[in-house]
């Protein structure tokens, strides 16, 4: 008797982890999308940005890194100065991006945080609703 609550537990994890996993891969193709139309001509398809002007998305310590609140920022309001990054520096300016949605914000976080050699955690709405409360 007591199997069938187990059975039932380990249907609906199988089922939440299916959800998951379709749910996170749909997020990465908008993700995509979003980077093709609106990064990839200057940080390039391999996200290795371009020498001295624009910076490398793939394997950048800052995309990758815990401070989600400055990614949304500078997506949102660009970014004017030379940058300083993993020992180099790039001096072209980004171009803001204010009228992405939270959710389209969450998935190119997601998609350039997890392509070439990424490897982080997927962003969420309320990560991003949260990011930009922060200054």
């Amino acid at each position: 008797m007591q199997k069938a609550p187990f059975k039932l537990l380990s249907l609906f994890l199988t089922a939440f982890l299916f959800c998951s996993i379709q749910s996170n891969a749909q997020n990465m193709q908008k993700g995509k999308k979003i980077y093709e139309t609106r990064c990839l001509a200057c940080h390039q398809a391999d996200g290795g940005g371009v020498p001295n002007m624009n910076a490398p998305l793939d394997g950048a310590s800052n995309v990758v890194g815990n401070d989600i609140a400055r990614l949304v920022r500078v997506i949102r309001n660009g970014y004017n100065e030379r940058v300083a990054l993993d020992g180099f520096y790039y001096s072209n300016a980004m171009t803001a991006s204010p009228d992405l949605k939270d959710n389209e914000l969450a998935d190119l976080l997601t998609y350039i945080r997890n392509s070439w050699s990424n490897k982080a955690s997927a962003i969420n709405v309320a990560q991003v609703q949260a990011a930009k409360k922060k200054k």
